[in-house]
């Protein structure tokens, strides 16, 4: 996925021997800017209202409001334009732990580390608000993979609260000035020097704690000057393309126009001021100049951008998910697992091309998971000359003994669906198993973009848990254990649906979507969300549990204007996400393509120091 990345793919399993007989269009999920359309139209603007803040604040032209007095919730949070989210009124009130997210505005997530509690702080004011809700979804479920987790409005923040949690993160999206006054309390700025507990600040507004604790006390304290720290340098972003953290270089790819630059943070020096330490560098591909990336002293962690649009399986945001660790889980040991999961088999597939690929990796002794659409239906005919063809998995005896020896091998079975595709139309592509989305609506443009239009008109609790409970009802029929685990098609479902799937199966394996409307607990939008992909199992703001998949998949053939992706840059991608401490490499492959290239993906991922492991293992 381009930014929300490669996802999951689609195709046939029971193509002839010489060749494929139609493509696998492993869709990329919501596009480079891991955004819904209406969020990518929005970015465009939203960053250049922050440069000409930024330039604003340069030349002393920007005019802000002063912070509420504590309590009070700010000028700006509650009562500032969101689009499609409710005003928030009141601090949110916590549900508890392990309970799926229910009323407003904050997410308990369950524990991986007993007493581990992270506060997310999210900016809502100005016309970009519901932004800041779903960069601090992105926030709160890589958090989710440490213990508990609370998210609410920045505006909502009182004092003394970075004290009752192990870390806070603030994602400070909304450049407040001009017409937005703002939002961020009084207490926060305070408390946020004052407290002990790490603090982790990604984008906008520390130059707004600068000033209300005192630029030179700022600077005694954290050794750096917000107040003379800019995005632009010469009157420009640059093009920032590189980052390098641990050792690896990781990738930033944002178009033109829509990069809205690092801070480069005015470090300084001299009797008096303690020592920064540097912890990533941003590199400018056209000048060859570097600047701190993210940095550290005391308490704080500064992050120079929200690391969350315009990714890839090699992106920056690598290195924001393990500066995670150092706040929440510092004495974490180096663990580096893969996972391969074999994908989109259905009652059509080949049963003797999944022997060869369960006895390539039975001795590789390698474990793993298997992907089942237990129902291929092809409504129309498309590939079986216009006659429609439903078969499931009890009318394919072949196929059933073919999985049941690869479950005696090593494969671990996980749902893929019920059909794999929706009702008797094109979505996008055929309306036949493996081709489509099965619980959202998409289309192909004119200019060969996957398009998501959102959930089906009919979704509900019920309409999903219907097709769940078929799809149980066929492996059953078929003589097959029940799936635990379960992968949505085509990574897109609505946030009813995902509650749905966590009360069916252990976990999702899978890449989500996150939508507007969440945190607060109103009424989801379905045209506002984020898509995301982890490099280490999380518990999510739907409640559920996600484990890995953060390489993608081979595809040897371009699609939808997307690049092929060969061994090559799936081990290059599992070489950048080295710089986790402890993450995995997660992959899916289709038994279509033959041993060979699944051959080469797994060689070089373990020539890199990853050991194989199955489904089950990445929630430990």
């Amino acid at each position: 996925m381009g930014g929300f990345a490669i996802s999951e793919g689609a195709g046939a399993a029971d193509a002839p021997a010489d060749s494929r007989f139609r493509p696998s269009h492993a869709l990329q999920g919501t596009g480079p800017a891991a955004l819904s359309g209406a969020g990518v139209k929005d970015l465009k603007a939203w960053e250049a209202a922050r440069l000409s803040n930024d330039r604003l604040r340069r030349s002393g032209k920007l005019v802000l409001r002063p912070p509420a007095p504590s309590g009070t919730g700010g000028t700006g949070g509650a009562t500032g334009v969101r689009q499609a989210v409710a005003p928030v009124t009141a601090a949110p009130t916590a549900v508890p732990a392990l309970a799926p997210l229910q009323g407003p505005a904050a997410v308990r997530q369950a524990a991986v580390a007993a007493g581990t509690s992270t506060l997310v702080l999210y900016d809502t004011a100005g016309p970009y608000g519901y932004l800041g809700e779903l960069y601090a979804m992105a926030a709160a479920n890589l958090a989710g993979h440490f213990g508990t987790v609370t998210a609410k409005p920045v505006s909502a923040y009182t004092a003394g609260l970075v004290n009752q949690y192990t870390a806070t993160v603030y994602m400070g999206s909304t450049y407040y000035g001009g017409t937005v006054p703002d939002a961020v309390p009084a207490a926060f700025y305070q408390d946020a020097l004052a407290t002990t507990h790490p603090v982790t600040w990604v984008g906008d507004n520390i130059w707004g704690m600068a000033n209300a604790v005192g630029v030179e006390t700022f600077k005694q304290h954290y050794g750096w000057d917000p107040a003379n720290s800019f995005f632009e340098s010469g009157g420009t972003v640059g093009n920032i393309t590189r980052v390098d953290y641990k050792g690896r270089q990781l990738t930033r790819k944002i178009p033109a126009g829509f990069d809205g630059g690092v801070l480069h943070p005015a470090l300084v020096t001299g009797p008096g001021y303690p020592q920064v330490t540097q912890l990533a560098q941003a590199t400018d591909a056209n000048s060859g100049a570097t600047s701190p990336w993210a940095i550290r002293s005391g308490n704080l962690t500064y992050v120079g951008e929200i690391p969350f649009t315009y990714i890839s399986e090699s992106d920056r945001v690598i290195a924001f998910e393990d500066l995670l660790f150092d706040g929440l889980a510092p004495a974490t040991a180096e663990r580096h697992r893969a996972f391969v999961r074999l994908e989109d088999i259905s009652p059509k597939a080949d049963a003797n091309q999944l022997r060869q690929v369960a006895d390539y990796l039975s001795a590789e002794k390698i474990p793993y998971g298997i992907n089942v659409i237990p129902v291929y239906t092809d409504p129309k005919g498309v590939y079986n000359n216009g006659r429609p063809e439903t078969v499931t998995l009890a009318q394919s005896p072949q196929v059933v003994s073919a999985l049941k020896y690869m479950l005696a091998h090593g494969a671990v079975l996980m749902d893929h669906g019920y059909t794999h595709q929706y009702s008797n139309v094109n979505n996008p592509y055929s309306g036949v198993t493996g081709d489509d989305f099965e619980f959202f609506r998409a289309h192909v443009d004119a200019a060969d973009n996957v398009i998501y239009d959102g959930p089906p008109a009919e979704d509900s609790t019920l309409w999903a848990q219907t097709r769940v409970t078929s799809a149980l009802a066929a492996f059953t029929a078929a003589g097959l254990p029940k799936p635990t685990l379960w992968t949505t098609p085509h990574y897109a479902a609505s946030g009813t649906d995902y509650r749905v799937l966590g009360q069916n199966f252990s976990a999702r394996l899978e890449r989500s979507l996150y939508f507007a409307g969440t945190l607060p607990g109103t009424t989801a939008n379905a045209g506002r969300y984020i898509g995301q992909f982890f490099p280490y199992a999380v518990k999510d703001v739907y409640g559920t549990t996600v484990l890995p998949e953060n390489l993608g998949n081979y595809e040897p053939e371009a699609y939808n204007n997307h690049p092929a992706r060969l061994p090559a840059d799936l081990v290059a991608s599992a070489k950048a996400n080295l710089a986790v401490r402890d993450g995995v490499a997660s992959f899916f492959y289709h038994p279509y393509y033959g041993t060979a290239p699944l051959k080469e993906t797994v060689d070089g991922i373990r020539a890199l120091g990853y050991t194989f492991v199955g489904p089950t293992d990445l929630n430990q």
